[in-house]
């Protein structure tokens, strides 16, 4: 069934991703980081709505990570580039890497199942941790662009850049020892 608020509030996630492009694209600095932070809430809210009033559905099962990857690659793409207007990119190696890391394991999970099951396809607590900081990185990014905070920016946010790109590292591997694990025993 799709029309749970929680897959309405996910739709609503996906169709603000071009707005957030167009923002980033175009320099509209402070409206980029307030269309991400907008939807980060959005993505809180159908969570919890869908724990809390039992609005679970296979649809949202696979719209909502879809959502979430769908922003963030672009957010990685787009603050990746060399643009004039940005006092923090974020290095290409790094989008690189967190993009490289969602496409393997998205392939993975779809070679692995040909019957895929959002709820036996669910993330690890490292594979959560390393999207946290994937997002708290374009978070800071965004932030520090729309404050014009360049001298900060070489003091704070670098440092970060290297904990996401150990944490996709890891996260990638653990995903491909636990899938690769007979059944019963995954780590």
């Amino acid at each position: 069934m799709f029309a749970t608020l929680p897959n309405v509030l996910t739709l609503l996630r996906i169709l603000a991703v071009p707005f957030f492009a167009i923002a980033v694209w175009y320099g509209h600095n402070v409206e980029a980081c307030v269309l991400f932070v907008a939807a980060g809430l959005t993505d809180l809210m159908d969570g919890y709505i869908a724990r809390r009033f039992n609005q679970w559905s296979a649809l949202g099962a696979v719209l909502d990570p879809a959502a979430d990857k769908l922003l963030m690659t672009t957010a990685f793409v787009l603050l990746a580039l060399p643009r004039e207007h940005f006092v923090a990119p974020i290095p290409a190696w790094v989008a690189i890497l967190a993009i490289s890391r969602d496409v393997i394991i998205s392939l993975v999970a779809l070679m692995a199942s040909p019957h895929f099951d959002p709820r036996k396809f669910r993330p690890s607590l490292l594979g959560k941790l390393t999207t946290g900081a994937e997002l708290v990185a374009i978070s800071l990014a965004l932030l520090f662009n729309a404050l014009g905070w360049r001298s900060w920016y070489s003091h704070v946010v670098p440092q970060i850049y290297y904990v996401v790109a150990a944490m996709v590292l890891a996260s990638g591997i653990h995903y491909f020892c636990r899938s690769s694990a007979p059944r019963g025993a995954q780590p």
